[in-house]
C-alpha cells in the first residue's frame, strides 16, 4: 500500500494547560485555564470566582456561550477546589523523558503550546520573563537533538487572567498589541529553532465557549464578534512579524472542524447543515481566506453587531492570511430539525446520534471517512496546505496486572482515520503537511478535566483527583504508531 509523501511530518500534539503543570513556578502568571476545575462528561467544568467587595466565592460553568462573570467578581483560584492545570501531567519537570518517548516512536514533529503567562505573566507586561523563555529554549533544544520539528501554538486556551480582569479579555482591542508583543518576542527568541507556528487554537471555539477561547468577562454576541475580529487582526500581525523576522517561518491557522451530516434528506435538514457549516468556515474564510464573507456581514447586520475596527484592519487580513490551515478533527456530527431523534450525549459533541457509527463512553463516534471528507472540503475551499494537528480518541485505559495496557480500540480508531487521510492524499491529491495525534502522552481532557479520558500512546499514572506517581508506561498503541511512522503510513496493520 502506498504511504505518504517524503518529508511527511508525523507526530503528536499537546497543550500547556493540559500537560505542562508547574502553574506557579518559574515566574509564571495565572492563566484563564488555572481557574477552571475538573468535571466529567455529565458534570461541567466550573470557572471559580470571588467577590472583590464581600470576599464570597462561587462558580459557574466554564463552557457555553453564556459564561458571564458576575458583577463585582473576578475569576480566582479558590482553596479546596481541584484545578487540573496546576500539575496536569508534569511535562515541565519531565520534558526530557517525554521527548525521549516521542523520539523512540520516531516523531518528526511535536505540537505544543507556549503558555503565554510563562513569558508575560500578566499579558500586558513591558518585559518578558527570562526564566520562562529559558524553559522553552530547553524544550526546543531537546526536540531538535532528536530531529523533531516543533510546531508551536501561541495561545491554546491560556489567555493571561489579568487580561480578563483588567480589560475584559479579547473583546478589548488592547489585547491585539499585547499579543503582537508576545508573538514578536518568541519569534525573535526562537528563530532558527521553530519554523512552524499557530496563533489561536481552535479559534472558532469563540462561537460557543468565549471564556475558554478569549477570556471574555461578558460573552454578549457583540463582544464575541469583536473578540473574534481582534484575534483575526492579531493573527495577521503575527504573520507579518514572523515573515519579517525570519522568512523561513510559517504561521498557520488552527480550526476546530468536523464534517456535518444531515440526518435526513428533508431540505430543512440540509439547510440546517449549511448554516452550521458557515458558523465554522467563517473563521477560516477570514484568517486563511483573507476576507469577511458576505454571509457573515449580513448576519451582523441583522443582529445589530457593529465591529470596532481600524482602517488598516481589513488590509492586514487580506495581505497577511495564514500560510497554511491546520485543524482538529475527531469525528463527524449529525444534525436534524426533527425532534423525535435520539440525541448525542458527548461533551463537545453536537447534534444527534448517527445510527451508522459506534461511540465511546463519552459519546464520541468513530467515523472512518471523516478525515478524507474534511481534507477535501477544506482544500477545495482554500487551496492551501493542510495539517491535521488534532485527531484521537479518549478512553478509560486499564493497566493489566503485569503493567501492560492493551488499547486495541485506539489502534482501530487511528487505523481508520489514517487510512482516510491517506486516501485524501493519494486518491484526491490533497496537499497535507503532517499529522499530530492528540494527547500523545496522557494529559488532562480539555472538555471534562478528567484524567481517565486518556488519549496517549504513553500512560501517565494520575487519576481524576490528582493522585498518582506520574510514572509513564507505554501502551500497545505506542509500538503500533512507531511502525506506522517507520513505514511512512504504508503499514497500518
Amino acid at each position: 500500500m502506498k504511504g505518504f509523501p517524503e518529508g511527511f511530518l508525523w507526530g503528536g500534539a499537546t497543550a500547556a494547560n493540559q500537560y505542562e503543570g508547574a502553574w506557579n513556578e518559574g515566574g509564571k502568571g495565572i492563566s484563564t485555564a488555572d481557574v477552571i476545575t475538573s468535571g466529567s462528561h455529565t458534570v461541567p467544568r466550573r470557572l471559580t470566582y470571588k467577590n472583590v467587595k464581600t470576599g464570597e466565592t462561587g462558580s459557574i460553568s466554564a463552557f457555553g456561550p453564556n459564561t458571564k462573570i458576575p458583577e463585582d467578581c473576578i475569576p480566582a483560584v479558590i482553596e479546596g477546589e481541584y484545578y487540573p492545570s496546576h500539575v496536569a501531567t508534569d511535562f515541565y519537570h519531565r520534558y526530557k523523558e517525554d521527548i525521549g518517548y516521542m523520539a523512540e516512536m520516531g516523531f518528526k514533529t511535536f505540537r505544543l503550546s507556549i503558555n503565554w503567562t510563562r513569558i508575560f505573566p500578566n499579558g500586558d507586561d513591558e518585559e518578558p520573563n527570562e526564566e520562562g523563555l529559558k524553559f522553552y529554549d530547553a524544550v526546543f533544544d531537546e526536540c531538535l537533538k532528536y530531529g523533531i520539528e516543533p510546531l508551536v501554538t501561541l495561545s491554546h486556551y491560556e489567555t493571561p487572567l489579568n487580561l480578563t480582569i483588567k480589560y475584559g479579555g479579547w473583546s478589548n482591542r488592547k489585547c491585539i498589541d499585547f499579543f503582537e508583543r508576545y508573538a514578536k518576542t518568541v519569534f525573535k527568541r526562537y528563530s532558527g529553532k521553530v519554523k512552524y507556528w499557530l496563533t489561536f487554537n481552535e479559534i472558532n471555539i469563540m462561537e460557543f465557549a468565549p471564556f475558554i477561547a478569549g477570556g471574555l468577562a461578558d460573552p454578549s454576541p457583540q463582544n464575541r464578534a469583536q473578540a473574534a475580529h481582534n484575534q483575526f487582526v492579531a493573527s495577521a500581525k503575527a504573520v507579518k512579524a514572523a515573515h519579517e523576522i525570519n522568512p523561513e517561518m510559517k504561521v498557520g491557522q488552527m480550526l476546530a472542524y468536523q464534517p456535518s451530516y444531515a440526518y435526513t434528506c428533508d431540505p430543512d435538514d440540509q439547510l440546517l447543515v449549511m448554516e452550521l457549516s458557515k458558523n465554522t468556515l467563517f473563521y477560516a474564510d477570514v484568517q486563511t481566506g483573507g476576507k469577511y464573507p458576505a454571509y457573515r456581514l449580513k448576519k451582523y447586520e441583522r443582529e445589530g453587531i457593529v465591529l470596532d475596527t481600524e482602517p488598516e484592519d481589513f488590509e492586514l487580513l487580506e495581505k497577511y492570511p495564514a500560510d497554511f490551515l491546520s485543524f482538529s478533527c475527531y469525528g463527524s456530527s449529525t444534525f436534524t430539525t426533527h425532534k423525535d431523534v435520539d440525541q448525542g450525549n458527548g461533551n463537545f459533541v453536537f447534534g444527534v446520534k448517527n445510527p451508522y457509527l459506534e461511540t465511546n463512553e463519552w459519546g464520541w463516534a468513530t467515523d472512518k471517512n471523516c478525515l478524507r471528507i474534511a481534507l477535501n472540503t477544506l482544500y477545495e475551499r482554500y487551496h492551501k496546505p493542510l495539517w491535521i494537528v488534532e485527531n484521537g480518541i479518549g478512553w478509560d485505559d486499564k493497566k493489566e496486572e503485569d503493567g501492560s495496557i492493551h488499547d486495541s480500540y485506539r489502534i482501530d480508531y487511528l487505523r481508520k482515520n489514517i487510512s482516510s487521510m491517506r486516501d485524501a492524499v493519494n486518491l484526491d491529491g490533497v496537499e497535507l503537511m503532517g499529522y499530530t495525534m492528540w494527547g500523545c502522552i496522557d494529559l488532562v481532557s480539555a472538555g471534562t478535566g478528567e484524567m481517565k479520558k486518556r488519549y496517549g500512546f504513553v500512560y501517565v499514572d494520575r487519576d481524576d483527583k490528582g493522585n498518582g506517581t506520574l510514572e509513564r508506561t507505554k501502551k500497545d498503541s505506542f509500538y503500533w504508531y512507531k511502525k506506522v511512522i517507520e513505514t511512512n503510513g504504508a503499514d497500518l496493520e
